[in-house]
């Protein structure tokens, strides 16, 4: 499906639901951890919707698919702060969990993103 923006594509719709909730979420983290993990986990999790945005822009495949890609490297760096998170206390089973099936599903729709640019390339 071609889209006429960034923001009509499910997938950059679902990774900024992720780094809102994550803002709302480190919202209750200890001030000690105002430059340690809450910055890195939002930081991490704003990336994600914002390398598809970028990629978006792109005209080339090959550039679109390098956002696409740091994207989810950033996804993956944001699920590894939440279950850094987790295993220290700061995130309840409930959160993590739910989170986590997001970030999963970002996932998914991430590669079926990157593999359809493949198949046009």
């Amino acid at each position: 499906m071609a889209y006429n923006s960034f923001e009509e594509m499910p997938v950059w719709q679902k990774a900024m639901e992720l780094a809102v909730s994550v803002f709302k979420l480190t919202e209750k983290l200890p001030r000690k951890e105002d430059y340690g993990l809450t910055s890195q986990i939002r930081r991490s999790a704003l990336s994600v919707p914002g390398n598809i945005a970028e990629g978006f822009g792109r005209k080339h495949t090959k550039d679109k698919l390098n956002f696409y890609y740091d994207s989810r490297g950033s996804l993956a760096e944001t699920k590894n702060h939440l279950i850094y998170g987790h295993r220290v206390g700061y995130f309840d089973i409930l959160e993590f969990e739910e989170y986590s099936n997001l970030i999963d599903d970002i996932w998914k729709e991430l590669n079926s993103l990157i593999n359809s640019l493949f198949k046009n390339t």
